[in-house]
């Protein structure tokens, strides 16, 4: 074993990727517990359109611990502040156990939060700002961000749209962005995989895993949330596959034309999901690239660390 050390070990990278079942794989041999990584997936509720996938946690070997899925209602708001937040809280309650923590998902966004301790203001939704910027063009924003605030604007995921109308709703807030204060964040020392797949393999298992989901009951899903009296702008937030099948629900689109839309967007956000990774790298975040979600890979990259379980990284 080499001298490298690490207290975090974070499992990331697109949709369909293989994330979740290579992270649990690893939790195993690390006696690890999972952390969740994605900004739909704190939502009850929410299962099959977010991909939670929690047969995935039990396995032949044994069951892994998670946390961070189903803790809010749809209603609710959850931010960036929010995740942070508690993100930080499970690290610490893991580490009070003696267990290693493991990060996974898709949302490079949260991850890169949590990892950087980003300096992050709790600043409630804005819905009738919200619903007036989503009706403009993406460029729009982008230029009045980097108006509004240029440190922001860096700081900020310009690849969704969502984002980036977040960053404006926290820039009007203008001298009220103070974070609110709470307890420090725990020291962080990541070790972080994120898995690359060729471009037409990983559009084949996002059209094969769509599948599985519209099969699964998506459709019901969503028309269950639908009838729990969500709003629509609220709703309309949730992303492509609520956005999509909504509309096939009320008779906007044909199945098939849903269908279509669907796959172009998860397709189009697995682009901009690596895209944002590969940026996590270029701002200064060590990345180890596990080809096609291959676990021989991620043990040998795995068994070149040294992991400490409790607070404080690990003695060389």
């Amino acid at each position: 074993m080499r001298t490298e050390r690490t207290n975090i070990l974070i499992v990331c990278g697109p949709n369909a990727s293989g994330k979740t079942r290579l992270g649990v794989a690893l939790a195993l041999k690390l006696g690890a517990e999972i952390i969740s990584a994605d900004s739909r997936q704190v939502f009850r509720g929410m299962d099959i359109g977010t991909g939670k996938d929690l047969d995935e946690y039990a396995t032949p070997e044994g069951s892994v611990p998670y946390h961070l899925i189903d803790i809010a209602e749809p209603a609710q708001i959850y931010t960036l502040y929010h995740y942070q937040r508690d993100c930080y809280e499970a690290i610490r309650k893991v580490r009070a156990r003696g267990k290693l923590a493991v990060m996974v998902g898709g949302t490079g966004l949260y991850i890169e939060a949590v990892l950087k301790h980003y300096n992050l203001p709790n600043v409630a939704e804005d819905p009738q700002l919200r619903n007036a910027l989503m009706k403009e063009p993406k460029a729009e924003l982008e230029s009045r961000l980097r108006s509004l605030d240029n440190a922001l604007y860096e700081r900020t995921d310009r690849s969704s749209k969502k984002r980036i109308v977040r960053a404006l709703e926290i820039g009007a807030c203008g001298g009220d962005r103070s974070p609110s204060e709470g307890a420090e964040p725990p020291e962080l020392v990541p070790l972080v995989l994120c898995i690359r797949w060729p471009r037409d393999k990983l559009v084949r298992r996002i059209d094969r895993r769509l599948e599985q989901r519209l099969g699964s009951g998506m459709i019901d899903e969503v028309r269950g949330l639908l009838a729990s009296g969500i709003p629509r702008a609220r709703f309309a937030m949730f992303g492509m596959e609520y956005k999509h099948v909504a509309a096939y629900i009320d008779g906007e689109v044909g199945y098939e034309e849903m269908v279509e839309k669907l796959r172009t967007d998860i397709h189009r956000l697995a682009k901009r999901q690596m895209t944002y990774f590969r940026g996590m790298e270029r701002r200064g975040v060590a990345m180890h690239w596990v080809d096609e979600a291959d676990l021989g890979r991620a043990l040998s990259i795995v068994g070149e660390y040294s992991f400490a379980a409790g607070e404080g990284p690990a003695p060389a």
